[in-house]
Protein backbone atom coordinates (compact mmCIF):
# COMPACT_ATOMS: atom_id res chain seq x y z
CA UNK A 1 0.00 0.00 0.00
CA UNK A 2 1.22 3.48 -1.12
CA UNK A 3 1.96 5.68 1.83
CA UNK A 4 0.18 9.32 2.15
CA UNK A 5 2.31 12.06 1.86
CA UNK A 6 1.27 15.64 2.85
CA UNK A 7 0.92 16.44 -1.11
CA UNK A 8 -1.43 13.83 -1.15
CA UNK A 9 -3.43 15.62 1.67
CA UNK A 10 -3.03 19.06 0.08
CA UNK A 11 -3.64 17.97 -3.36
CA UNK A 12 -6.62 16.25 -2.34
CA UNK A 13 -7.81 19.53 -0.06
CA UNK A 14 -7.22 21.60 -2.79
CA UNK A 15 -9.32 19.81 -5.23
CA UNK A 16 -11.91 19.36 -2.40
CA UNK A 17 -11.91 23.25 -2.36
CA UNK A 18 -12.57 23.32 -6.12
CA UNK A 19 -15.33 21.17 -6.11
CA UNK A 20 -16.92 22.79 -3.79
CA UNK A 21 -16.66 26.35 -5.27
CA UNK A 22 -17.44 24.76 -8.28
CA UNK A 23 -20.85 23.39 -7.04
CA UNK A 24 -21.89 26.89 -6.42
CA UNK A 25 -21.41 28.03 -9.96
CA UNK A 26 -24.71 27.55 -11.68
CA UNK A 27 -26.83 28.33 -14.41
CA UNK A 28 -30.67 28.06 -15.04
CA UNK A 29 -31.48 26.80 -18.54
CA UNK A 30 -34.89 26.48 -19.46
CA UNK A 31 -36.35 22.94 -20.99
CA UNK A 32 -39.76 21.60 -22.08
CA UNK A 33 -40.05 19.38 -19.20
CA UNK A 34 -39.18 23.09 -16.85
CA UNK A 35 -36.12 25.10 -15.99
CA UNK A 36 -33.41 23.13 -14.88
CA UNK A 37 -29.84 24.34 -13.21
CA UNK A 38 -26.26 22.96 -14.72
CA UNK A 39 -23.93 23.29 -11.80
CA UNK A 40 -20.02 23.16 -12.54
CA UNK A 41 -19.06 20.35 -9.55
CA UNK A 42 -19.61 17.52 -11.71
CA UNK A 43 -16.35 18.54 -13.99
CA UNK A 44 -14.21 19.35 -11.37
CA UNK A 45 -15.44 16.28 -9.89
CA UNK A 46 -14.58 14.35 -13.02
CA UNK A 47 -11.54 16.48 -13.22
CA UNK A 48 -10.60 15.20 -9.95
CA UNK A 49 -10.27 11.58 -11.23
CA UNK A 50 -8.27 12.28 -13.71
CA UNK A 51 -5.75 14.10 -12.57
CA UNK A 52 -5.45 12.79 -8.62
CA UNK A 53 -6.85 8.96 -9.63
CA UNK A 54 -9.39 6.83 -7.92
CA UNK A 55 -9.17 7.14 -3.93
CA UNK A 56 -7.59 10.93 -3.75
CA UNK A 57 -9.94 11.73 -6.72
CA UNK A 58 -13.05 10.32 -5.06
CA UNK A 59 -12.38 11.89 -2.13
CA UNK A 60 -12.27 15.17 -3.19
CA UNK A 61 -15.46 14.69 -5.61
CA UNK A 62 -17.16 13.47 -2.67
CA UNK A 63 -16.17 15.85 0.09
CA UNK A 64 -16.24 19.07 -1.76
CA UNK A 65 -19.74 18.35 -2.71
CA UNK A 66 -20.87 17.44 0.44
CA UNK A 67 -19.42 20.53 2.25
CA UNK A 68 -21.11 22.17 -0.21
CA UNK A 69 -24.44 20.35 0.78
CA UNK A 70 -23.66 20.92 4.23
CA UNK A 71 -23.95 24.80 3.09
CA UNK A 72 -27.40 25.25 2.05
CA UNK A 73 -30.32 24.27 4.20
CA UNK A 74 -32.35 22.71 0.74
CA UNK A 75 -29.08 19.97 0.63
CA UNK A 76 -28.70 18.85 4.25
CA UNK A 77 -30.37 16.28 4.53
CA UNK A 78 -28.85 14.41 1.20
CA UNK A 79 -25.55 15.14 1.86
CA UNK A 80 -24.42 11.56 3.28
CA UNK A 81 -25.59 10.71 -0.19
CA UNK A 82 -23.69 13.37 -2.24
CA UNK A 83 -20.91 12.12 0.08
CA UNK A 84 -20.94 8.40 -1.92
CA UNK A 85 -22.41 9.23 -5.11
CA UNK A 86 -20.06 11.90 -5.73
CA UNK A 87 -16.95 10.36 -4.33
CA UNK A 88 -18.32 7.58 -7.35
CA UNK A 89 -17.87 9.84 -9.75
CA UNK A 90 -14.09 11.08 -9.07
CA UNK A 91 -13.18 7.03 -8.39
CA UNK A 92 -14.19 5.72 -11.42
CA UNK A 93 -12.91 7.77 -13.47
CA UNK A 94 -9.66 7.79 -11.52
CA UNK A 95 -9.60 3.98 -11.24
CA UNK A 96 -10.21 3.89 -15.32
CA UNK A 97 -7.72 6.49 -16.28
CA UNK A 98 -4.48 5.30 -13.74
CA UNK A 99 -5.79 1.48 -14.41
CA UNK A 100 -3.14 -0.64 -15.41
CA UNK A 101 -0.19 1.91 -15.26
CA UNK A 102 -1.85 4.54 -17.39
CA UNK A 103 -1.57 7.52 -15.11
CA UNK A 104 -4.68 9.29 -16.50
CA UNK A 105 -2.76 10.14 -19.52
CA UNK A 106 -4.45 7.93 -22.19
CA UNK A 107 -6.97 10.23 -23.84
CA UNK A 108 -9.20 6.63 -24.50
CA UNK A 109 -9.24 5.86 -21.01
CA UNK A 110 -9.74 9.39 -19.66
CA UNK A 111 -12.83 9.55 -21.32
CA UNK A 112 -13.75 6.30 -20.88
CA UNK A 113 -13.50 6.77 -17.08
CA UNK A 114 -15.33 10.37 -17.24
CA UNK A 115 -18.11 8.57 -19.00
CA UNK A 116 -18.51 5.88 -16.59
CA UNK A 117 -18.12 7.95 -13.45
CA UNK A 118 -20.57 10.17 -15.16
CA UNK A 119 -23.00 7.34 -16.02
CA UNK A 120 -22.51 6.43 -12.23
CA UNK A 121 -23.58 9.28 -10.23
CA UNK A 122 -26.62 9.55 -12.70
CA UNK A 123 -27.50 5.82 -12.12
CA UNK A 124 -27.33 6.37 -8.25
CA UNK A 125 -29.05 9.93 -8.19
CA UNK A 126 -31.83 8.82 -10.16
CA UNK A 127 -32.35 5.87 -8.20
CA UNK A 128 -32.50 7.87 -5.00
CA UNK A 129 -34.75 10.63 -6.76
CA UNK A 130 -37.24 7.67 -7.55
CA UNK A 131 -37.22 6.04 -4.51
CA UNK A 132 -37.54 9.09 -2.41
CA UNK A 133 -40.37 10.25 -4.48
CA UNK A 134 -42.16 7.23 -3.71
CA UNK A 135 -41.10 7.45 0.12
CA UNK A 136 -40.47 10.81 0.76
CA UNK A 137 -43.09 12.43 -0.87
CA UNK A 138 -45.45 9.50 -1.55
CA UNK A 139 -46.43 9.98 -5.11
CA UNK A 140 -47.77 7.16 -7.04
CA UNK A 141 -44.95 5.04 -9.01
CA UNK A 142 -46.20 7.04 -12.60
CA UNK A 143 -45.49 10.16 -10.57
CA UNK A 144 -42.09 9.19 -9.68
CA UNK A 145 -41.14 7.89 -12.82
CA UNK A 146 -42.12 11.29 -14.55
CA UNK A 147 -40.33 13.21 -11.34
CA UNK A 148 -37.17 11.19 -12.20
CA UNK A 149 -37.20 11.45 -15.83
CA UNK A 150 -37.22 15.11 -15.52
CA UNK A 151 -34.15 14.86 -12.89
CA UNK A 152 -32.78 12.47 -16.06
CA UNK A 153 -32.73 15.30 -18.81
CA UNK A 154 -30.70 17.93 -16.34
CA UNK A 155 -28.74 14.87 -14.70
CA UNK A 156 -27.51 13.97 -18.53
CA UNK A 157 -27.12 17.59 -19.47
CA UNK A 158 -24.76 17.76 -16.82
CA UNK A 159 -22.97 14.93 -17.34
CA UNK A 160 -22.71 15.66 -20.51
CA UNK A 161 -21.19 19.22 -19.69
CA UNK A 162 -18.90 17.55 -17.29
CA UNK A 163 -16.94 15.31 -19.42
CA UNK A 164 -16.74 17.40 -22.37
CA UNK A 165 -15.21 20.08 -19.80
CA UNK A 166 -13.01 17.85 -18.06
CA UNK A 167 -11.73 15.62 -20.31
CA UNK A 168 -9.40 18.64 -22.33
CA UNK A 169 -9.12 20.69 -19.30
CA UNK A 170 -7.20 17.98 -17.62
CA UNK A 171 -4.89 17.61 -20.69
CA UNK A 172 -4.27 21.07 -20.46
CA UNK A 173 -3.53 20.71 -17.35
CA UNK A 174 -0.80 18.05 -17.06
CA UNK A 175 0.42 20.09 -20.20
CA UNK A 176 0.98 23.26 -17.79
CA UNK A 177 2.56 21.06 -15.34
CA UNK A 178 4.83 19.41 -17.58
CA UNK A 179 5.99 22.66 -18.75
CA UNK A 180 6.55 23.71 -14.90
CA UNK A 181 8.49 20.14 -14.49
CA UNK A 182 5.75 19.92 -11.59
Amino acid sequence: MKKITARDLAETGVFAALVFAASGIRFVIPLAVGNTAIHLGNVLCILSGLLLGGIRGGLAAGIGSCFYDLTNPLYVASSPFTLAFKFCIGFITGKIAYAHGRNGINKRFNILGAILGSLAYIVLYLGKTFVSSLIVKGLSVPMAALMTAQSGVASLLNGLIAVACAVPLAFGIRLALRRRRM
